[in-house]
């Protein structure tokens, strides 16, 4: 049996980092979700619902992990104006432990926790509906290939909330999700502001140590961190195009440094490509719509690399940070043919078939989901997409130049076409009107089987694409 290695090394850091803080008390706790998966691969799995209640709705310590929570201190910039006054205002990281398979560390952060000295005046709880929000969105993406942060457990937590953005009173819950990191590039931003070089040279250590031990020894450190948490964010803006998902929110506080998609609120996925397409109602300007994703990113990276100036020099770190670009443009067309179940063939023939399928995709408006269903295998599944509900789109001429160059590949050795889950007529996804239908139901009568179905529904999507944790 897996046995639980905790750790505690985010206190490395010093306090200067975070703010030790007390969970909520919660007037019940009720097991609303578990990653059994996740759970017995780094040892909780034998835990039962007393004590995953008793850790992920009271907060009880973890044995060996923080006696108590910790408060995370950042800034960052929230569309596009810096903000001083951030910090985990509704969560807190509550543990560590190490993962048994790849030894890599990883985080317990929650959210719907309670205050904390950064809550600004809000009350530090999370409703319900927006921690159902936050697992379909985490293993839907999981499912589809993209690095993210997994869904942990959720808790409801009984007491009823106000919220202008959903009828209220609504109920609410706590969240606790598993990750590798939460150090944002709001973590760097606040020690910049602070003009603490100091802490920032210990953040750095800490981020090489912990997440880049390859780095170790570099010659310019700032440098090398710096080049290789723009190769794992630009990875993830080319998964996010390839899963036709908008994150909704992309400050500086929700980036963190291994890359790793996280923090999920107003998200969405398309119902069909269109670069115009935002997830927020309150983003009125498009900041942070689909197709300036990958900018915000870049945007993002270039905040990143000023807080490390400190450490190294503009004419280092300027190259470091132009990668953000070339590797983008080398994972797009990678992202897009695994998800298609093709192998790669050259840099210049894989962009000129990305080009011209997402040409097809804006033009022709067909649903983005099915046509990466349909297609899966390329020429392979010609018959399926035929029979597809989509099929008049593949049956037309500016389908042709897709069709031409998708003969030249061949399936990649995962492509799994005689899984069941292809033997549907239409994908799984989850679009703003199915998540609202699997919502409806548990806000009227307590229904959580839409939920559960769901779920199902997803994890064979998982196994079908042949996603490993």
């Amino acid at each position: 049996m897996t046995r639980f290695t905790p750790s505690q090394a985010h206190q490395e850091l010093g306090d200067a980092f975070f703010d030790p803080v007390a969970p909520a008390d919660f007037p019940q706790t009720l097991l609303r979700h578990r990653d059994q998966r996740w759970a017995d691969r780094i040892g909780l799995g034998g835990l039962d619902e007393a004590g995953w209640l008793r850790h992920f709705g009271r907060f009880d310590p973890l044995p060996g992990s923080f006696p108590e929570p910790l408060a995370l201190r950042y800034h960052g910039h929230q569309f596009r104006s810096y903000n001083p006054e951030l910090g985990d205002g509704r969560g807190f990281l509550f543990a560590q432990c190490i993962d048994p398979v790849d030894r890599r560390l990883l985080d317990f952060g929650t959210k719907g926790s309670g205050k904390t000295p950064w809550s600004r005046g809000g009350d530090g709880r999370l409703t319900l509906k927006g921690g159902v929000r936050e697992v379909l969105a985490s293993e839907m993406l999981e499912a589809l290939g993209v690095y993210t942060s997994k869904s942990f457990a959720l808790v409801e937590t009984g007491e009823q909330l106000w919220r202008g953005d959903e009828p209220s009173p609504t109920r609410s819950a706590v969240l606790t999700r598993l990750s590798h990191s939460h150090i944002r590039i709001g973590t760097f931003q606040r020690l910049a502001y602070l003009e603490d070089t100091e802490n920032l040279n210990r953040l750095v250590d800490y981020c090489i140590a912990h997440y880049y031990p390859a780095l170790a020894g570099a010659g310019d450190k700032a440098v090398a961190l710096l080049e290789a948490v723009v190769a794992e964010v630009a990875r993830l803006g080319a998964q996010w195009t390839a899963a036709g998902f908008v994150h909704g929110v992309l400050n500086t506080d929700n980036i963190n440094i291994t890359g790793e998609s996280f923090d999920y609120g107003p998200w969405r996925f398309l119902p069909a490509y269109d670069p115009d397409f935002t997830a927020a109602y309150f983003d009125e300007t498009g900041l942070y719509a689909f197709g300036r994703q990958p900018d915000t990113l870049a945007w993002n990276l270039t905040r990143l690399a000023e807080c490390l100036l400190p450490l190294s020099s503009i004419a280092a770190l300027e190259p470091a940070l132009n990668t953000v670009w070339p590797v983008f443009r080398e994972q797009l067309p990678r992202q897009i043919l695994r998800r298609l179940g093709l192998e790669p063939r050259d840099v210049e023939q894989d962009g000129a078939f990305v080009t011209a399928l997402f040409g097809f995709l804006s033009a022709s408006k067909a649903p983005y989901e099915q046509f990466f269903f349909d297609w899966r295998g390329g020429a392979l599944s010609s018959a399926r997409a035929a029979r597809s509900p989509a099929a008049d789109h593949y049956a037309s001429e500016a389908f042709r130049p897709v069709a031409d160059l998708m003969e030249a590949y061949g399936p990649a050795d995962d492509v799994n076409l005689d899984h069941p889950y292809f033997a549907r007529r239409t994908p799984r996804t989850m679009l703003i009107d199915e998540v609202e239908a699997i919502w409806a139901p548990i806000a009227e009568a307590d229904d959580w089987r839409p939920f559960a179905t769901a779920r199902e529904e997803i994890a064979q999507m998982r196994t079908a694409y042949g996603v490993v944790p």
